[in-house]
C-alpha cells in the first residue's frame, strides 16, 4: 500500500482531516494526498506558499520568523504548519520548506536541506533532512517523508 492510501485510511479510521502548507514541493504532497479516490472525506484543502510574501500573508508566518531563523527552519515549517491549522481546523496538518536547487549560494544552507513539520494534537514536532538528488528528486523525497511522518504519527510509533 503507497504511503498516500495509508494515511487517507489512518485518517477515515479516526475521523481526521488533514491539511498541507508547502513550499518547496510546490504541491506535490497536495497532490499525492488528493490521488487516492475518496480523499474528500479527510483532505480539506492546501496551499503552496512559495514567496516570503505569502508566507505571511496566507499563513500568518511571523516575519521575525522569517528574518530571524529564515524560512527554511524550524521555526519557518512549524509556523507554516500552525498557520495552515488555524485557517482550516483540520485535526492534523503538515508544512515542509526546504532548498531544492541546483542553484547553490542563495541560502547558507545546502541544497536538498529540508524542514518538515506537523502540528498534531499532542502538539507540533519538526524533522530536518538533507536530500540528495536533481531538484524533482529532492521534491518527491521531501513530500513522500512528510507523508510518512503524518502516518508514523498517526499510526504512534513515532
Amino acid at each position: 500500500m503507497r504511503t498516500e492510501e495509508k494515511l487517507g485510511q489512518l485518517l477515515i479510521e479516526r475521523g481526521w482531516h488533514i491539511a498541507a502548507a508547502e513550499s518547496t514541493t510546490g504541491g506535490l504532497m497536495s497532490h499525492l494526498i488528493v490521488s487516492v479516490p475518496g480523499a474528500s472525506k479527510y483532505y480539506l484543502g492546501g496551499t503552496v506558499t512559495y514567496t516570503r510574501n505569502t508566507k505571511i500573508h496566507v499563513l500568518g508566518v511571523p516575519a521575525e520568523v522569517l528574518d530571524g531563523p529564515g524560512s527554511v527552519s524550524e521555526e519557518g515549517a512549524i509556523a507554516m504548519a500552525e498557520g495552515v491549522k488555524e485557517r482550516t481546523r483540520a485535526n492534523i496538518t503538515i508544512a515542509e520548506t526546504g532548498i531544492a536547487g541546483p542553484i547553490p549560494g542563495r541560502s547558507s544552507k545546502p541544497l536538498g536541506s529540508a524542514y518538515i513539520a506537523l502540528c498534531t494534537p499532542d502538539g507540533n514536532r519538526c524533522e530536518h533532512h538533507e536530500f540528495e538528488g536533481e531538484r524533482e528528486e529532492v521534491m518527491r523525497r521531501i513530500a513522500e517523508k512528510g507523508l510518512q511522518m503524518a502516518v508514523d504519527y498517526l499510526e504512534g510509533t513515532k
